[in-house]
């Protein structure tokens, strides 16, 4: 069977749609267009680096031409199944490249090592043939063969030129690193602008072998959402075949998320984060789109910093966009316009916000408590609760995470504050985490710049389920990354009032951590850009009644201080601050 798809190179990556299957042999493969390209890209790469391992055609590099790769792409179809001797009497032109065997396999091993340096993606139309619904037949037939077959392609090769068996195998991934089925026409979308995106392939199902080491454009996150009066859909050219569609479960709300290939690779890292919608859920309006990687300039003008969303209250749908420029090539901007969206849904049904990290915690004699921690990006929420988790474990029978950075508040109609979480996953700072911790979680986990400033790691924490379960608050903290901790100023600090807690809350006081460009201390209203600042009349309100609220429960209310921004307190501030929540759990009835 012959390579049933077509492929494309997109800056770093490598993108095949298929229909069915991919090659079945190594003959299939190595006469295929898709190796042949593979071949001339590399040796384009090499002629770019002039490296010596070019003398194989017995000619200038300059002058090597098709018709040279062509005859090697021969030869290695005989090096598959025959010795190295076989070539000249098989391939007429085929004695110059077997004149120095050692660099002949020097080339086959920086080929192999070339085209496993791209990001590799498989996307399955499952168009007419409804692939989504046999999916771990899809999958072994396409990434599952495809890594069989390179690895094999590479080994016969290798063996047929050294005449050695190799005495250590490593399994490397040598074929695609992810792979989806995607539908066209999965959801329903509004009339007008929205009808553009009818022909973009919706992700259904999605496999991937982490860890994923990625390497993006950039490692941080710049300015805030601006909200325009434009519907920056009705600016944006659409072609369907250059995008994809995460339909994402963000809290309550399908969010249908449109990536560009450009940034393929970060879109699909939204694995790790967003449970994927099911097909109920599809049938449903959607609550926002979100098209992140448009080309471009056709948001330039909407505002300084054209990342943009806009409320469409004809159609009662949010729409977000980003350019598909290097600069917005970084996770956050996928993550943090998402959970914007979110915000701004609920509060529009009259629901509070946070940008924080709320779990339950059940210790071994039967105690239980149900904490929100409200703090910007790197004021030590994430950090505080691992080395809560591993500070109290002989202590704690369950820990259970509802949202990890974002989420919402309700009231009940028996007057009970309630919340609930946005991701299932976690898109945290690899410095900040507990020695160790990364690497116990590699076999999940999606890995972003591991070798820069603000290194991030995406890894599942917890269950829709659990995020959508809706838990009863018992307490609520300010995390406190800037002040020491003394006498007068406690690790715990309890606020007397609901007057004096909104200051704190509102004033949203923080040492940047370097997740932004923000440096130094900063002040975010309730620290929180995403909504919260945009529908500050509506937020304010809101936030009002609800702290009230929690006053009139005589639910705890304070400031955590982490010291994660103090240099030196990095790692023993969010560990001391662990130390204090668990005296003061552990001493708390449920």
């Amino acid at each position: 069977m012959k390579f049933q798809g077509t492929f494309r190179f997109v800056d770093n990556k490598v993108i095949i749609l298929l229909r069915d299957r991919v090659c079945e042999t190594p003959d299939e493969l190595i006469e295929s267009h898709f190796f042949t390209e593979v071949v001339s890209h590399f040796i384009e790469n090499l002629k770019r680096r002039q490296t010596k391992i070019l003398q194989i055609f017995g000619k200038p590099a300059g002058e090597i031409d098709p018709s040279d790769i062509q005859a090697l792409v021969r030869v290695f179809g005989i090096l598959v199944k025959m010795p190295l001797g076989a070539v000249p009497k098989l391939e007429k032109s085929g004695g110059r490249f077997i004149e120095n065997p050692s660099l002949l396999q020097a080339f086959v091993e920086c080929l192999y090592n070339y085209w496993r340096q791209f990001e590799r993606f498989i996307i399955c139309d499952s168009s007419g043939d409804r692939l989504d619904k046999r999916p771990y037949r899809t999958f072994n037939t396409t990434i599952e063969s495809l890594t069989h077959l390179v690895r094999q392609t590479y080994r016969d090769v290798s063996e047929n030129i050294t005449g050695l068996h190799p005495s250590i195998y490593r399994q490397v991934r040598a074929g695609a690193e992810v792979a989806v089925i995607a539908l066209p026409d999965a959801v329903t979308l509004p009339d007008g602008p929205y009808q553009k995106l009818r022909k973009i392939p919706v992700v259904r199902q999605l496999l991937l072998y982490p860890p994923l080491l990625l390497n993006p454009p950039m490692n941080k996150r710049t300015g805030q959402f601006a909200h325009t009066s434009r519907n920056p859909l009705e600016l944006i050219e659409v072609n369907p075949g250059e995008w994809l569609c995460y339909p994402a479960r963000v809290g309550p709300l399908l969010i249908l998320i449109y990536i560009h290939e450009k940034f393929l690779e970060l879109g699909l890292s939204l694995c790790n984060l967003f449970e994927l919608a099911d097909d109920a859920l599809l049938k449903c309006p959607a609550d926002a789109v979100y098209l992140y990687g448009v080309p471009g300039n056709a948001l330039d003008h909407l505002a300084p910093m054209p990342t943009v969303f806009h409320e469409d209250t004809a159609r009662h749908i949010l729409t977000a966009a980003c350019p598909n420029r290097d600069e917005f090539g970084y996770f956050g901007y996928l993550k943090k316009m998402a959970l914007t969206l979110h915000n701004i849904k609920i509060m529009q049904q009259g629901k509070m916000p946070y940008h924080g990290a709320m779990v339950r915690i059940v210790t071994k004699n039967n105690r239980a408590l149900t904490l929100l921690i409200i703090g910007d990006s790197g004021a030590g929420k994430s950090e505080t609760l691992e080395a809560f988790r591993l500070i109290g474990d002989a202590q704690i029978e369950d820990m259970i995470i509802i949202a990890d950075d974002m989420g919402s508040l309700d009231i009940t109609p028996e007057g009970h504050i309630t919340g609930y979480g946005t991701e299932v996953g976690a898109f945290v700072r690899l410095d900040d985490l507990q020695p160790g911790y990364a690497f116990g979680q590699l076999d999940r986990s999606i890995i972003m710049n591991p070798s820069q400033v603000n290194a991030r790691i995406v890894l599942p924490v917890t269950t829709y389920e659990h995020v959508m379960k809706g838990y009863h608050v018992d307490m609520v903290l300010y995390a406190n990354n800037y002040e020491e901790a003394d006498d007068n100023h406690p690790v715990i600090d309890r606020l007397a009032t609901p007057e004096e807690a909104l200051r704190v809350f509102r004033e949203g006081t923080a040492m940047s951590k370097g997740t932004t460009t923000s440096t130094g201390l900063v002040h975010t209203y309730f620290v929180n850009i995403f909504g919260a600042i945009q529908y500050r009349e509506l937020h304010e309100e809101i936030a009002k009644k609800y702290f009230q609220t929690l006053f009139d429960n005589r639910i705890f209310v304070g400031q955590l201080r982490t010291r994660l921004g103090i240099p030196g307190w990095e790692r023993r501030g969010p560990e001391e601050a662990a130390r204090s929540l668990l005296a003061m759990i552990s001493g708390k009835k449920e």
